[in-house]
């Protein structure tokens, strides 16, 4: 009798063992799978607002707030815009000072949590970029899909989808250099965004589903005059440009991709994602096969960058760099180097994930200038 009891003690603990793991690699996965649009990544450290002054702010010393280039300031209800480090203030040991360009939304106060965004700008294209825009509802497979069309003179559009952490107001920090240069430019909301259909399973496919969203994008232009589209994607935007231009019924409009911080290995964005929610190493294959079995997404045996080198049919822009933790930049160098025909790399340095723009806009807009004038 005793050993029958101790068996099914053991057995008991180990179902729920299993079960534990089960869920803590459910839990791990969320971190990627249920990112927030327009929240900071658990890889974005909170900072502190220490005081401001004339033109200042004093933030929390981080290797975050030392970052070269120019920001936005979210905080719980405020939005600022950051420019460099002024090296000629006076600094302490814990904090830095920043050049405070703007106060666009609310106000910051010491004590204030804060994180850095890449989004300059909130609100529209009319409130703030003073650009003529319409408010356009995109069918999609799920439901209406806003968007924000920015009109031009070209037949060429640029359609801009944003990455994890998010929302569409992330493209407005190169909408008035796309419309300088004429382009017309549609910026899309997609499922899970605010105002969007929400996805069936409530989750991010990290691209996977998602894609199909740009594919309505890109229909909604051509009936609209667009007779060739520049599919231009942050993060996992990128990821959908991707599989856009290789399984669209529309692929022969796509004249050419713009790949900024694109997650080509999504494996390894869920584990980075899932351990800066310090989930212990040994968990985080389990929040990979949790996010398989979620999502049906696949990890397959091969490089990714191979498998998108073999796919990719028209010139492509990456923009990308060493200092990306959520997307490391890797599989960006292996997808140039395979494909040298097609594909320009421009490398970025001190920039974090989706921030390429926000390290150096000048050069970017270069870049991008260089790459779209023989598409125009």
């Amino acid at each position: 009798m005793r050993t029958v009891t101790a068996t099914a003690a053991a057995v008991t603990a180990v179902l729920a063992a299993g079960a534990a793991s089960v869920a803590a690699g459910r839990f791990a996965s969320d971190a990627a799978l249920k990112a927030p649009p327009g929240r900071p990544l658990p890889t974005e450290p909170r900072l502190t607002v220490h005081g401001t002054a004339a033109g200042q702010i004093t933030l929390t010393r981080d290797l975050a707030a030392l970052r070269p280039g120019t920001y936005g300031l979210s905080g719980n209800g405020s939005h600022a815009v950051v420019g460099p480090v002024l090296p000629m203030a006076p600094h302490a040991v814990d904090t830095v000072v920043r050049r405070l360009e703007r106060v666009t939304q609310g106000s910051l106060s010491s004590g204030d949590a804060v994180w850095l965004t890449p989004n300059l700008h909130t609100g529209d294209p009319g409130g703030a970029l003073g650009l003529d825009h319409a408010d356009v509802d995109v069918p999609g497979e799920l439901g209406i899909l806003p968007a924000w069309f920015v009109p031009g003179a070209r037949r060429t559009w640029v359609i801009a989808v944003h990455g994890l952490g998010a929302t569409r107001e992330h493209a407005l920090n190169v909408m008035g250099f796309l419309h300088h240069r004429r382009f017309p430019v549609l910026a899309l909301a997609y499922r899970g965004d605010l105002g969007a259909p929400r996805p069936p399973d409530g989750l991010n496919h990290l691209g996977a589903t998602e894609w199909r969203d740009l594919d309505a994008a890109m229909r909604y232009a051509v009936r609209h005059g667009a007779q060739r589209v520049v599919l231009l994607g942050w993060s996992t935007g990128a990821a959908m440009a991707l599989r856009a231009a290789a399984g669209s019924g529309l692929r022969e409009r796509v004249s050419g991709l713009v790949l900024d911080s694109p997650v080509l290995d999504w494996r390894t964005t869920l584990r980075a994602l899932a351990a800066a929610r310090h989930t212990p190493g040994a968990l985080l294959p389990l929040a990979v096969r949790a996010a398989e079995g979620r999502t049906g997404l696949q990890s397959g045996a091969g490089d990714p960058a191979a498998a998108a080198a073999d796919r990719l049919r028209v010139p492509t822009l990456i923009v990308h760099g060493p200092d990306d933790v959520v997307a490391p930049w890797g599989p960006s160098r292996r997808l140039a180097a395979r494909r040298p025909d097609l594909v320009t790399l421009h490398t970025v340095a001190d920039a974090p994930h989706g921030a390429m723009w926000n390290a150096g806009p000048a050069a970017y807009e270069e870049a991008l200038r260089r790459f779209l004038t023989p598409l125009m």
